[in-house]
Parts: structure tokens; C-alpha cells; sequence
């Protein structure tokens, strides 16, 4: 955890351990992540980036949980599934993906597979 991580989540010190728990899980699980903190957004990539984590709020503010991370992953292909509260197709063949995540445990392998498929996706990518 960096100086720069701890600093984004200022505003929202209480979401910082599910930030914690997805790097985590990502620098465990994905070989050669860099971790980038920008200003909206914390960035992870390989040769391109593939997953962020925010605080975007991508659903309504009664649907929200109180505390949350917004997980954000690109594939080449639309997930379906009642997890993902919004996908977008960015470019042809490159569909947008967020999740809102509460706590910890939804961090799982459902979510992990998905952005473990995003950094493949990524890496393919020319």
C-alpha cells in the first residue's frame, strides 16, 4: 500500500480495506500488475490497463451500500450477470464492466475471474 493509495481513499478512509483486499487479491493472483493512484481512479495494468478501483458511484444512492469500491474491468465481450451494475461498449469489441462491491467477501472468485480475464484481455491486446 502506497502513500498515494492511502491519500485517495482521504474522503472515504472506511472503503480503503476493500481497496486493500482487491490489491491484494490481484498482485497474488495476476503476474507483472503495475499499480497506478490517479486522481479519480487507482489503475492496474500489465501492458495495458485492465481493472480500477474508485469510489464511482454507479448506482443510485438508496441502492448504494454505505461503504463501497467500484471495480471497473474491460473484456472483449458483455458479462451478464446481476453483479455488474452498468456495461458499456467503449469500442467495438470492448465492453466496459463495473461492479460495486460492500464488502470484502464479494471480492470472490466470481469477480477475480473476471478481471483475471480482463489482464489476459489486456495483455493481447497490440
Amino acid at each position: 500500500m502506497t502513500q498515494d493509495a492511502l491519500l485517495f481513499f482521504g474522503k472515504s478512509p472506511q472503503a480503503l480495506p476493500l481497496y486493500e483486499c482487491l490489491e491484494q487479491k490481484i498482485l497474488s493472483e495476476i503476474e507483472n500488475v503495475t499499480v497506478k493512484v490517479q486522481k479519480t481512479q487507482i489503475s492496474f495494468s500489465n501492458r495495458h490497463n485492465f481493472a480500477f478501483a474508485s469510489l464511482l458511484p454507479v448506482r443510485k444512492a438508496r441502492e448504494r451500500p454505505k461503504v463501497y469500491l467500484t471495480v471497473t474491468f474491460g473484456l472483449s465481450h458483455r458479462v451478464d450477470s446481476p453483479r455488474i451494475d452498468v456495461a458499456t461498449e467503449a469500442y467495438p469489441n470492448r465492453w466496459t464492466h463495473h461492479v460495486m462491491v460492500g464488502m470484502p467477501e464479494e471480492i470472490d472468485a466470481e469477480l477475480m475471474g473476471w478481471v483475471k480475464e480482463a489482464a489476459a484481455f489486456s495483455a493481447a491486446k497490440r
